[in-house]
């Protein structure tokens, strides 16, 4: 799977190189290219915002710089094109497993006020929110789609990492526990000690429904 993003701001994208998901692009399972829309400015100043027609605070984002880099990433329109933006429908694990049948995403950080809307209406194919709050601009959202999605790509975390985690059933994930088997006074809970899988299996399952009816029971 092929991620490029769109940003003012390439530099933010730097902890994408380190961890699981660094690992991954260098080991060809993915490919996350991170384009400077600027690059695509036609004017001698490199500009790509200006004050918004109507009036009102701050600036707004052109449109020919961000519909040039569009084009020029994306010729055939064959990727899926994502605006992150406040307004969007709200990201969910749902949409990741949506987004893995693509095998080109692209993703346009906006800033400032926002982005020209003729770019959404020529060039989008749908708008993502991470959350209902606003940010400074879409480059943190878009290290969000791009961790989601890329650590379900095949090869970039082993199958069992993915089964019995939060969402991955409609539930909240189980407690987790290490060494030692005490700490601070607090045990970890015998029947993880036994030995029995199915006491085990049986133990977590109950202690997924009880956190989610508690913290998330708009899950159940």
């Amino acid at each position: 799977m092929k991620i490029t993003v769109l940003t003012l701001f390439p530099e933010m994208f730097a902890p994408l190189k380190e961890s699981i998901i660094g690992r991954a692009e260098k080991s060809g399972k993915i490919q996350i290219e991170i384009v400077n829309i600027r690059d695509y400015a036609d004017n001698k100043h490199f500009k790509c915002d200006d004050y918004p027609f109507g009036g009102g605070a701050g600036m707004v984002m052109m449109p020919q710089p961000i519909g040039s880099a569009i084009l020029a990433v994306d010729p055939g329109h064959g990727a899926r094109r994502i605006f992150l933006s406040p307004r969007g429908a709200v990201f969910k694990q749902s949409k990741v497993f949506e987004l893995l049948e693509y095998e080109h995403i692209v993703l346009l950080c906006g800033h400032y006020e926002g982005v020209d809307e003729r770019v959404i209406d020529l060039y989008i194919d749908e708008e993502i929110s991470i959350g209902d709050y606003v940010l400074t601009g879409g480059e943190l959202p878009a290290m969000v789609v791009c961790d989601c999605v890329a650590r379900y790509v095949d090869g970039v975390i082993s199958d069992g990492s993915l089964v019995d985690e939060s969402f991955s059933d409609g539930l909240l994930e189980y407690p987790q526990y290490t060494r030692p088997a005490e700490y601070g006074g607090l045990k970890v809970p015998e029947v993880l000690l036994s030995g029995d899988h199915k006491k085990i299996d049986e133990w977590r399952k109950k202690q997924s429904v009880a956190l989610t009816k508690k913290r998330r029971p708009d899950l159940l």
